[in-house]
């Protein structure tokens, strides 16, 4: 993990990305299979949602998000209407449980506030789902100090386009940032950028 002493001190303003990078994205994603596991349970009585939910957690560990609906509605035979119900507890869930932000990833932002640097999440993904798991994360007063932008409103990264506009409205140069991510679109996206990029889990 990265430790902020080891960060050039330059830097005035830090970018990260929210999925994997701050948080596992699949403590957001099974708690929505488990509340759309409930609705079918309650709507049609079967499959018991203990059932459902056990299946989409295996689906999802072994095989991805992607297609998980069709997999579930073809396994258990529940109307595929329901399909939309699922797309909504996406984006308007709210959560049995907090989000729960990496132990490390906590840290490094904590140092970055008490060092009194800026801090942007810039997030890809659709903006209604994004902001749903913003709000029910665990920010640890954290939360009045980011700068958020959803990459989605203007065009998703890689593309530069939001990063433009963060430099021009801070009045940033690019050798006073760092992009923090975790996925190769990350990298691909500092780099097109020409701004320097670490990977969340370097060490």
């Amino acid at each position: 993990m990265i430790n902020y002493n080891e960060i050039d001190p330059s830097k005035k303003a830090y970018i990260f990305e929210l999925d994997d990078v701050l948080f596992p994205e699949k403590d957001y994603l099974l708690q929505v299979y488990y509340l759309f596991a409930n609705f079918i349970e309650y709507t049609e009585t079967f499959p018991l949602s203990i059932d459902l939910t056990a299946f989409m957690k295996l689906s999802y560990e072994s095989m991805g998000a992607d297609g998980i609906f069709e997999r579930a509605q073809e396994t258990f035979a529940f109307d595929a209407k329901y399909k939309e119900e699922f797309e909504r507890l996406h984006h308007t869930a709210r959560l049995p449980l907090k989000l729960l932000l990496y132990k490390e990833a906590l840290t490094l932002l904590q140092d970055i506030v008490i060092n009194r640097k800026n801090i942007f999440l810039v997030t890809n993904g659709k903006p209604e789902q994004q902001l749903n798991k913003i709000q029910q994360i665990e920010w640890n007063g954290l939360e009045e100090y980011l700068i958020v932008y959803f990459a989605e409103e203007l065009k998703p990264k890689p593309d530069t386009e939001v990063l433009d506009y963060i430099l021009d409205r801070y009045g940033l140069k690019r050798k006073e940032l760092l992009i923090i991510g975790g996925t190769e679109r990350d990298q691909e996206f500092a780099s097109a950028a020409g701004i320097d990029y670490l990977a969340i889990n370097e060490r």
